[in-house]
């Protein structure tokens, strides 16, 4: 299985960070991923296809908003919360309506 490839967030735009979160699966994505876990693909979102999953976990690797590994056959996904943090102070918070 080939390796996914992750940008360096120093190089990332908000404007790209904005657009991959501007749609409502990757933000319901994003909102399971902001647990501090690393989740199988397969069930981060059980409303669409695994086509149109795998298209939107691409945007949000290259938008650099997630963390991609292999796990024998098993992709795991996590959220770079801590390098978005120190990027973008604030933003995941005010996406996720956190506190």
């Amino acid at each position: 299985m080939r390796a996914a490839a992750h940008p360096e967030l120093r190089g990332v735009e908000l404007a790209a960070v904005l657009h991959a979160l501007s749609d409502p699966v990757r933000l319901e994505i994003v909102s399971r991923l902001a647990d501090h876990e690393e989740h199988a693909c397969g069930c981060l979102c059980q409303s669409v296809s695994k086509s149109t999953l795998s298209h939107h976990l691409k945007v949000l690797r290259e938008a650099g908003l997630t963390q991609t590994r292999a796990d024998g056959t098993a992709r795991l996904v996590s959220l770079r919360e801590v390098e978005l943090e120190s990027r973008f102070p604030g933003l995941l918070d005010a996406v996720l309506q956190r506190d």
